[in-house]
């Protein structure tokens, strides 16, 4: 009688492992996966779960034995812009339309966009 297959068990902190690697890494998450001989949805599974747990909360199972969870990076770094040069020329809104013979080439500033894409509509009916 053949056995059947069982499903593998990670330990905690091989999960903790692969998901630091995959955050801190410049890789794809497949190639991750590959380099740890997992499945990729198995590994993205295990950041999304990382990255909904709360801060300051890391898997038990490590801590209890003294293993140090991951440091993650922040997703979201704020940049400051400098502030719009006012002098900077801005584009026009450029549209052609070709209906057989006829041609219309229509030029609209972008500070009025709002009334081009209200004025597209009749145009195209």
């Amino acid at each position: 009688m053949a056995s059947r297959r069982r499903r593998r068990q990670h330990s905690d902190e091989f999960k903790a492992n692969a998901v630091a690697t995959c955050m801190q890494s410049g890789m794809s998450m497949a190639a991750m996966a590959m380099t740890h001989g997992i499945n990729a949805n198995l590994l993205r599974r295990w950041v999304r779960e990382a990255e909904l747990r709360p801060p300051g909360i890391a898997l038990d199972k490590p801590a209890a034995r003294g293993i140090e969870a991951p440091k993650t990076q922040p997703w979201f770094v704020p940049v400051s812009l400098p502030p719009p040069a006012a002098a900077t020329p801005v584009a026009d809104i450029r549209i052609e339309l070709q209906r057989g013979a006829t041609k219309i080439n229509v030029t609209w500033p972008t500070g009025a966009a709002s009334e081009c894409c209200a004025w597209m509509p009749e145009l195209l009916r």
